[in-house]
């Protein structure tokens, strides 16, 4: 009797344990691995771009070679490669003793024409009493006029003189023309220069903002590129940071290697450009055209072989749908058949029932 009861015991024991694995394994089929989410196909403004490679050049005229136009020791040299100046600082000293002499001298004689000048209006005045006296040829009246005239002429000539020394001793100080950044330094203090012949470079000056971007576009997207066009690009030195820029003028004649035809786009660099350098590679996004277009989260775009569906949440039921994509921006990619706005899509995992209802 013991015997019975035991064995109707185990019995009992392993129909519990069979009921309780069964509830558990047709739960594990009818739990989702993760919750599904949701998204509504919706219309938005989408850019059209043109994707190209270019390079970081200097603008033509941006690299400015500054000399004196005077010789003499440089006395003072105030900059060294890589340090910024602004339109108008002392970039260096010229030794001006010589000059001041020159400019002294001229100032001396501006003096002498001077007296020359009184004394001829003196001569003159006493001439003309002289002759409403009669006491005097007319002539000597003429003469006295015409020394008048001469020594009048002699002083404009000799401040003239002085406002030639005058200008070559502004010279001994050399100014920077730009504001910008010193990329080579030619003369050193205490050098002679001699100005006789040639303008001896005393230093190399790039502008601020001397950069631009030179892009190019194959022949086959350039129609849509124009002027004022935004722009955004990336270097290869700084693949995390995205810079801007527009569009400034396209090339009229094109570049061809290899038989490749493609066309210079210049693009001014709106983004501060101080980590920048001449001769980089560039990754350039040119933005032609904004249109409306049906746009979904592109998590939601599945994919089977060479088909890419969604599914459509249909009153608690999905399907599936194949549809026909364009392109993508900023995480949405765009729909071209096979949704209409408004349409309630899955984003992300779905339930195994629900994904056998559509089917």
């Amino acid at each position: 009797m013991k015997r019975v009861v035991a064995l109707g015991g185990a019995a009992l024991a392993v129909a519990v344990a069979g009921m309780f694995w069964g509830r558990g394994l047709w739960t594990a089929r009818a739990t989702p691995t993760e919750a599904p989410r949701f998204a509504v196909a919706e219309l938005r403004t989408m850019s059209a771009t043109v994707i190209a490679t270019g390079t970081i050049r200097l603008r033509v005229g941006a690299e400015v070679r500054v000399g004196s136009q005077v010789s003499g020791i440089v006395r003072t040299l105030n900059v060294t490669v890589g340090s910024h100046i602004r339109e108008g600082e002392v970039i260096a000293e010229i030794d001006s003793r010589g000059l001041d002499a020159r400019l002294a001298q001229a100032r001396a004689q501006i003096v002498v024409a001077e007296q020359e000048v009184r004394r001829a209006e003196v001569d003159l005045a006493r001439a003309q009493r002289l002759d409403e006296r009669q006491l005097v040829p007319r002539q000597q009246v003429e003469d006295a006029s015409l020394a008048v005239g001469d020594a009048k002429a002699k002083l404009a000539k000799a401040q003239r003189d002085a406002d030639v020394v005058e200008t070559d001793r502004s010279y001994a100080v050399v100014r920077s023309p730009i504001s910008g950044t010193v990329a080579s330094v030619s003369t050193q203090r205490g050098e002679t220069v001699a100005a006789s012949f040639a303008t001896p470079t005393f230093v190399t000056i790039i502008g601020d903002r001397a950069l631009q971007l030179v892009a190019m576009v194959d022949e086959t997207d350039i129609g849509a590129v124009v002027r004022g066009n935004r722009v955004t690009f990336t270097v290869e030195a700084y693949l995390d940071r995205e810079f801007d820029g527009h569009v400034e003028r396209v090339a009229p004649k094109a570049t061809i290697v290899s038989g490749v035809v493609n066309y210079e786009v210049m693009i001014a660099i709106d983004s501060p450009a101080d980590v920048l350098k001449p001769d980089m590679t560039s990754n350039v996004s040119i933005q032609t055209a904004k249109r409306e277009a049906l746009v979904v989260p592109s998590a939601a775009i599945q994919r089977e072989g060479d088909t890419r569906f969604v599914l459509v949440d249909q009153q608690g039921a999905t399907t599936r749908r194949s549809v026909t994509l364009g392109s993508r921006d900023a995480g949405m990619t765009e729909v071209k058949k096979g949704l209409s706005a408004g349409d309630r899509i899955v984003v992300g995992a779905a339930t195994a029932s629900s994904q056998e209802a559509g089917r």
